[in-house]
């Protein structure tokens, strides 16, 4: 196929469309329903549209190599509301009002797992751009300790296990590993394994 079929894209300024009155339609425990009036930036095109206003969220890659040499995973079992499934998935959860995403990422990791660590910032994604607003930020735990037992909420049943790396890679966004976010998650872990090769690589000895 011949690239010179498609333009160039327009630059950000010219898609970016304007702002108008903006509503809150519902307030729920973990998001608010907001609607927004906007209009493209010549005028042709107009509508009011849904976002969903919600607080920024951090999910942590623990990663330890065990005696064998074998990298892995820790990793959580737990049940999803949402889709009335139990996943498999790395700790994570929201950051609180006035929090910064670090601190809730070591807040999360001790609170799940009972572990401590050194805590590698990986990136950030809007998770869904199309309605929501938020962050979703990623952190790489290593050097781990189990410091305490679990500190769960009222209403949160999770299971703390580890798996090897590469069973996760071969996996994850099938089966039991049925969460996008932490598709998301392993994304950049990938990236960054690609300059930091020992996360992957099985050692003898």
């Amino acid at each position: 196929m011949d690239k010179n079929l498609f333009k160039e894209p327009r630059s950000s300024e010219e898609l970016r469309w304007i702002s108008g009155e903006e509503r809150k339609e519902l307030h729920t425990p973990i998001f608010d329903v907001m609607r927004v009036e906007r209009k493209s930036r010549d005028g042709s095109k107009r509508g009011a549209f849904v976002k969903l206003h919600t607080t920024d969220w951090i999910v942590v890659i623990p990663w330890f190599r065990d005696e064998e040499g074998v990298p892995r995973f820790i990793m959580e079992q737990q049940y999803r509301h949402g889709n009335d499934r139990v996943t498999w998935e790395f700790p994570g959860g929201l950051v609180d009002e006035g929090e910064e995403s670090l601190h809730a990422a070591k807040r999360e990791l001790l609170e799940e797992t009972g572990l401590k660590g050194d805590i590698t910032f990986l990136g950030e994604v809007c998770p869904n751009a199309a309605f929501m607003d938020n962050r979703q930020n990623f952190y790489l735990a290593e050097n781990l300790t189990l410091v305490s037992a679990q500190d769960l909420d009222e209403n949160e049943e999770i299971d703390v296990f580890t798996i090897p790396v590469e069973e996760a890679v071969e996996k994850m966004g099938t089966g039991i590993f049925d969460n996008g976010t932490m598709m998301m998650a392993l994304g950049y872990f990938l990236r960054y394994a690609e300059s930091h090769p020992y996360l992957r690589e099985k050692r003898r000895g």
